[in-house]
């Protein structure tokens, strides 16, 4: 089979080339305790990024992308799997606890992907690249908690292994503005920054 070339930075997105990923978009992540404890993160994560996730999520589906989830989830009781760093800082969800569901706002559809992680990269603790490997997805559109953190990872991490990675900036948060716009700049060199309008502007404009 014949790979299609691939596509430049900042070609438009092609639907049928594209998931959209939405990291630790969960119960135990973005809750109304969130509110008093994180602040920032609450406000941002309600007045802006989960409703832009929740618009791309409308687009993407009605394109044709795939629609993956990934929460933060222990495969065993224990979370004696979890990664160093989660243990040190005893971040843990068992599996199947309420703490793991995908909030209301972005609940996932039939059929959609839905990948339990215990690394900030989902790379590695999930199957992520083997499945968009097999499905024939060479592009990836990365959404959702915490810029600075999972969400930078991924974007480094499937940089190097060959993903054209794209991050709406407005569709991922985290604790403070200082932090988020720190982020985008500091991995803006291994992805496109595109807002959310610019990216349902071009999914909308395959369908």
């Amino acid at each position: 089979m014949t790979r299609p070339p691939p596509l430049a930075r900042l070609s438009p997105v092609e639907a049928n080339r594209t998931a959209i990923l939405l990291i630790d978009t969960q119960d135990g992540i973005f809750h109304p305790g969130a509110e008093a404890a994180r602040p920032y993160f609450f406000q941002s994560a309600r007045d802006t990024a989960v409703p832009n996730m929740a618009r791309l999520l409308a687009a993407g589906r009605a394109a044709g992308a795939e629609i993956v989830f990934t929460v933060i989830e222990s495969l065993t009781r224990d979370g004696r799997d979890r990664s160093l760093d989660y243990k040190q800082t005893n971040f843990h969800f068992a599996p199947g606890s309420p703490e793991t569901r995908v909030i209301d706002a972005l609940k996932p559809c039939d059929d959609e992907i839905i990948l339990p992680k215990t690394s900030s990269s989902l790379f590695n603790s999930t199957i992520f690249e083997y499945l968009m490997r097999n499905i024939g997805i060479d592009t990836v559109i990365v959404t959702g908690f915490l810029t600075d953190q999972c969400v930078d990872h991924t974007v480094r991490d499937g940089a190097d292994r060959g993903f054209r990675m794209i991050c709406p900036v407005d569709a991922c948060t985290t604790d403070s503005r200082e932090r988020h716009d720190g982020a985008l700049a500091a991995f803006k060199g291994y992805c496109r920054l595109a807002d959310t309008a610019t990216l349902i502007g071009e999914l909308n404009a395959k369908t």
